[in-house]
């Protein structure tokens, strides 16, 4: 309709007749204004649409932080005892309070890493 309508209006086709040229002219008019409600329909599902994609990328960024911090806490007692299980000898090596130190700053690390995370809003 909206290419159609004006060539039919065009004068040096002599398609509409003068008397109808008022009513043609309306019905252009309205074809007009629904192009313009269609492509404003259109614009705002095209925003609608990337605000969604924008804030599924979002959440995305939010889990990939939440689990990234995790993967740090877990990361710290696997590499103190990672070190520790290729035969080196630890401080206290062999005895309950060698191990309970190795234990304990074990923990301790990964409570710090806990809480650090905690403080800068990753988890």
């Amino acid at each position: 309709m909206h290419d159609l309508v004006p060539r039919l209006m065009r004068t040096d086709v002599h398609v509409v007749s003068d008397q109808m040229q008022p009513y043609y002219q309306d019905v252009n008019d309205h074809v007009q204004r629904a192009v313009e409600n269609i492509d404003s329909a259109r614009d705002l599902v095209a925003s609608v649409l990337d605000a969604n994609l924008t804030e599924q990328g979002n959440q995305l960024n939010e889990i990939t932080k939440k689990l990234a911090s995790w993967a740090a806490i877990i990361a710290v007692p696997t590499a103190v005892t990672g070190f520790y299980g290729q035969n080196v000898p630890y401080p206290g090596f062999g005895t309950h309070a060698g191990f309970a130190v190795s234990f304990g700053v074990t923990v301790v690390l990964a409570v710090g890493v806990y809480m650090l995370l905690r403080r800068r809003g990753w988890l």
